[in-house]
């Protein structure tokens, strides 16, 4: 089994798991940006490989069902993307994509969380207008508002 792993995990995690594991190249762009110290420690240990687009595009669909789209990085989605490729199981620590993985039953675990008891499905409601989207934007088209994300009852 293959571990694909997210940079919530890698921030959580003293040392890389014994498994094999991978992660995408935007993971280790994550962890550079925030200058983690474990990079340098890790170094050739730490496994990088991009996702295919058609991994990518099963991602964007499972996360625009659930309402996640809106929700997840680029980054995030290769993470999903990629273990749909190599047939892994994710570790993360972000519930958006722990959401998404179950919904495409993608094997997951959370590292320093309790990870998701449920699958969550997302709505958007404009702060102004009050009008509900299924599909997240920065701002309302409407009226410009910013939008803020609620579960879906």
């Amino acid at each position: 089994m293959t571990l694909v792993l997210d940079s919530s995990a890698l921030f959580s995690m003293e040392n890389l798991p014994e498994e094999d594991s991978v992660c995408p190249p935007g993971v280790v762009r994550e962890l550079t940006k925030y200058k983690d110290p474990r990079l340098e420690l890790w170094g050739d240990m730490l496994r990088t490989s991009d996702c295919s687009s058609e991994a990518m595009k099963k991602v964007e669909e499972a996360a625009r069902k659930t309402g996640d789209l809106g929700r997840l990085s680029p980054v995030d989605m290769s993470v999903i993307a990629l273990a749909l490729d190599v047939d892994g199981t994710v570790l993360s620590d972000d519930f958006s994509i722990l959401n998404v993985c179950t919904v495409m039953g993608i094997p997951n675990r959370s590292v320093g969380t309790k990870g998701i008891k449920k699958v969550e499905k997302w709505n958007y409601q404009c702060i102004g207008c009050k009008k509900w989207y299924k599909e997240r934007s920065n701002e309302c088209p409407i009226c410009g508002s910013p939008m803020k994300s609620f579960r879906k009852k």
